[in-house]
């Protein structure tokens, strides 16, 4: 059952936190400026309003994610951590003598309450809101372009993950104490992921079994890592993590491909992020311009010009500019821009390749000529 902060609480020991969380404090600086009561809307649904044990603060859990990405350490070391740094407990409005959650429920938290939740979505409008209210933006321009990102299947499968976890927790053990070197569990070097989590467990058993070194802090936030990747990884159906349906190739140039997805985003001349499309990889980037103008809008920009390359001087968004009374900055490509292709082919122009590609995601074979020395794909 989620309930919503009523009382004000309120400690002798509450003026430790100016003596000791100066003004200039990254997270004092967060905390001061945004209020993160928007959490409890946005995840109200997830909650039973009426049945159930009292649940730990959405705000509190949400917060102790952000540490996690912010600091780069797991469910147990950020809880761990929030027991005594007073900066960490300043942000997530705990009273100093409060004792900290269990960190299975941060783990919970993040595996069942954020499922099916928008959150990329959610947190760029209350970037933006927040800009926009602070007067950061002014500008009534967005610049837009697409990123490449590698599915998680390639080349970066859960095997990877476990030999990058173990890979770093061996290098903190070595700059620790050199002469295990010759101590370590036989490495697995197979591709079998069940042989991966034993050898890693191996070595889980093995430093647990010498607690003058898994106590060593770096040592210590290494190994919780690990174990918290090996747990995700059991947690997860195997077959969604090998493999993924939703990818495709794209292509970074006429010679180059990659197989994944691309991130299309559009941010103010203040380089505030104002709306961010992902798509398979082998998707054209000017289509998806008129979705980022929309969530420009949507999120609170009088969007007046867009800022971009050649990929976005479609004849479709030209003409969508004109109706809006928007300008697009952005050099002409006559393939794209005087509409050579049909439109029933649903080709989309590679900027990266200077190509069509196909919707399987074939490039065109090759350019010819037409008309007075414009270009055409085939």
């Amino acid at each position: 059952m989620i309930v919503q902060q009523q009382s004000l609480r309120l400690s002798e020991y509450s003026s430790l936190y100016d003596l000791i969380v100066p003004s200039t404090n990254l997270l004092r600086r967060i905390n001061d400026l945004i209020d993160f009561n928007f959490i409890y809307d946005e995840l109200a649904s997830k909650y039973s309003q009426t049945l159930g044990r009292k649940a730990e603060s959405p705000i509190c859990l949400f917060k102790y994610l952000l540490l996690k990405v912010i600091y780069t350490i797991s469910d147990v070391d950020v809880v761990e951590r929030s027991r005594y740094d007073m900066s960490f407990k300043y942000f997530l409005e705990m009273l100093p003598e409060e004792d900290v959650i269990d960190s299975s429920t941060l783990t919970k938290f993040r595996r069942q309450r954020l499922k099916d939740t928008n959150l990329l979505d959610m947190l760029i409008n209350k970037t933006v809101s927040i800009a926009i209210e602070k007067g950061i933006i002014t500008s009534k321009s967005i610049i837009v372009d697409a990123t490449h990102s590698l599915s998680k299947s390639n080349p970066i499968s859960a095997i990877d993950v476990l030999r990058e976890r173990s890979k770093q927790l061996r290098k903190s053990i070595y700059n620790y104490q050199e002469d295990w070197v010759g101590k370590m569990p036989i490495k697995n070097q197979t591709n079998d992921l069940e042989k991966e989590l034993a050898y890693c467990k191996e070595l889980e058993t093995l430093l647990e079994d010498t607690p003058t070194l898994s106590e060593v802090p770096t040592i210590k936030e290494k190994l919780n890592l690990l174990k918290e990747s090996v747990d995700d990884v059991e947690q997860t159906t195997q077959e969604i993590i090998s493999k993924d349906r939703d990818a495709k190739i794209g292509h970074k140039s006429e010679d180059s491909s990659f197989f994944g997805y691309k991130t299309h985003l559009a941010m103010t001349e203040e380089r505030i992020i104002t709306g961010a499309v992902v798509t398979s990889g082998e998707k054209g980037d000017g289509p998806i311009l008129p979705e980022l103008i929309t969530q420009s809008e949507q999120h609170g920009i009088d969007v007046d010009t867009v800022i971009g390359d050649a990929a976005y001087s479609g004849k479709k968004n030209l003409e969508l500019a004109q109706e809006k009374d928007i300008k697009i900055v952005a050099r002409l490509n006559p393939a794209i821009s005087q509409g050579f292709r049909k439109e029933e082919d649903e080709f989309d122009y590679n900027k990266d390749a200077d190509m069509f590609v196909c919707p399987a995601g074939h490039l065109a074979i090759r350019k010819a000529k037409q008309g007075k020395g414009g270009l055409f794909f085939v």
